[in-house]
């Protein structure tokens, strides 16, 4: 595998994705297909096979905001950490409402202690 660093920019409609480090330019008109479109150039000016080729986007300023690509940067890492975070809760809410049912807990105080329905309650102890 072989990473490459692209930067794009909004050019009216298009956005320009550069490849500094080929001295490339190509564009895509959403900005969904411009790692695709960079990993395309790439290719084909190294002459080397597509799915050997990744591209990390980098952002210019847009509309004044310098941070772009740090900002997104913090976001994936939140959300990455919130979504670790949420399996942890779930795990742990699991095995609570399972013990709460061994101790003869009903279903309904059992979603009560933990804010859920009592409905959302029972699903935690059943089986998978």
């Amino acid at each position: 595998m072989t990473a490459y660093d692209a930067t794009v920019v909004r050019d009216g409609k298009w956005w320009m994705v550069s490849i500094p480090s080929l001295d490339g330019l190509t564009q895509a008109r959403r900005l969904t297909e411009a790692k695709e479109m960079a990993r395309e150039y790439i290719a084909a000016s190294q002459s080397v096979p597509l799915e050997t080729v990744t591209v990390d986007l980098h952002f210019a300023p847009i509309g004044g905001i310098e941070d772009v690509t740090t900002r997104i940067a913090k976001i994936t890492e939140a959300r990455r950490r919130a979504a670790e975070l949420e399996k942890t809760a779930s795990r742990d809410a699991t095995e609570l409402a399972r013990s709460l049912t061994a101790a003869d807990i009903p279903m309904r105080d059992i979603g009560a202690m933990l804010g859920v329905s009592h409905q959302r309650a029972h699903q935690l102890i059943s089986p998978r």
